[in-house]
């Protein structure tokens, strides 16, 4: 069974910058792509960031393209989203996303596998 389990959110203020990562439980002899979605309040899961399965291909959302890094560790099977000049838009929580295909997906609904979410708070 896939798990997916993101950590470092937090609290930061606005222009800092924070590292999100997604630890998971995969086999490694399937191509597995890996994304990352985000959901404020009242509002729909949005994508951020996707990454396909060795690294060499990655999408980034308009909305945080340039600000926003996506990349992965196939060793330690690890997904990371650096996040910089945060701006309080940004604020919500962040879900890690993950499937046995080549990707990237930007997605969410063909997404099979998700993480638990982990909550960025950008204060202005």
């Amino acid at each position: 069974q896939v798990q997916l389990v993101e950590s470092g959110g937090g609290l930061v203020r606005a222009g800092d910058s924070l590292r999100l990562s997604c630890a998971a439980s995969i086999r490694t002899d399937r191509r597995f792509t890996m994304g990352w979605f985000r959901q404020a309040p009242g509002k729909e899961r949005e994508f951020v960031a996707a990454i396909n399965w060795n690294g060499g291909t990655t999408s980034v959302a308009d909305s945080v393209k340039g600000r926003f890094t996506i990349s992965r560790d196939i060793a330690k099977r690890t997904v990371y989203l650096q996040m910089a000049s945060l701006k309080p838009e940004d604020t919500a929580v962040y879900y890690c996303a993950g499937d046995y295909v080549n990707g990237p997906i930007t997605i969410a609904s063909l997404y099979r596998y998700w993480g638990q979410g982990t909550q960025v708070t950008v204060s202005s």
